[in-house]
């Protein structure tokens, strides 16, 4: 696409503004300082006279670290400017902005998850305390019983996912139980997931149901080459499931079905 004068390439690195840049100067100080949660950030930092900017441009450059929850502020006495923590819930929902007019595909998703899943699973296994393995052992039995209605079905699905979520929590790994719980959450956005979320299929239950029996098992004895086997299978299947799903609900589909079957 040619672009117009005024227009700029989408793919060249965007110039930091002067706030940005202010505020990437106080994040540096913080960390080469060794600062942690709950710190305080001496005033001295936060000076127009230290930063060599004004006190705009400095008030604005606290509101992005603020924004992107880095620091906190508190008034009033004992108050100031403090080192805050980002959850990897807020971090997580902030990814998925990045997606939101441009969503991955399910196959996007599940080439990830194929490789990923298998590997979070390896590395929870024999590291379970018997709390964690009772949370995993709860999100089963939500599922357990047969579904009575609609609702109940898309609650079974969303607990299985439940599953996958709770083990990224017990994984030693960060960088590998983020990016697991980030693949969630974007199956868990996706329009076309939720509708098939919402469908009855008692034996996929009894397939995801056996799975995850068979995982915890490993799990416990601490079988970390039997729990990678385990969730690959588990992630082909579902994989499969979905793409099959997701193409009978295609622009198309269903008229080319039905002419068909005349």
């Amino acid at each position: 696409m040619k672009l117009q004068k005024g227009d700029t390439d989408p793919k060249t690195p965007r110039r930091l503004r002067r706030t940005d840049m202010v505020a990437q100067q106080i994040r540096e100080r913080i960390v080469d300082a060794g600062l942690r949660p709950g710190d305080r950030i001496p005033n001295d930092w936060l000076s127009p006279e230290t930063v060599k900017v004004s006190r705009g441009t400095l008030r604005e450059a606290l509101k992005v670290l603020e924004y992107q929850g880095l620091i906190s502020t508190k008034s009033g006495p004992g108050g100031g400017v403090f080192v805050a923590s980002v959850e990897p819930g807020e971090a997580i929902r902030l990814l998925d902005n990045l997606f939101l007019f441009d969503p991955p595909s399910i196959a996007d998703i599940y080439t990830l998850r194929k490789q990923l899943e298998p590997e979070l699973a390896a590395a929870v296994a024999g590291h379970l305390s018997e709390t964690a393995f009772h949370a995993l052992q709860g999100c089963i039995r939500l599922y357990e019983d047969e579904p009575k209605t609609a609702e109940e079905e898309y609650a079974q699905r969303l607990a299985e996912l439940d599953f996958h979520e709770e083990l990224a929590r017990q994984c030693p790994n960060p960088i590998l139980a983020f990016t697991c719980s980030f693949l969630l959450s974007l199956l868990r956005d996706m329009t076309v997931c939720r509708q098939i979320y919402k469908e009855p299929n008692p034996a996929l239950r009894e397939t995801g149901l056996h799975y995850q029996v068979r995982l915890l098992r490993a799990m416990k004895a601490g079988d970390g080459e039997l729990c990678r086997m385990i969730m690959r299978g588990h992630m082909i299947e579902a994989e499969k499931y979905m793409m099959e799903r997701a193409a009978m609900r295609a622009p198309g589909a269903r008229g080319d079905r039905a002419a068909g079957e005349g």
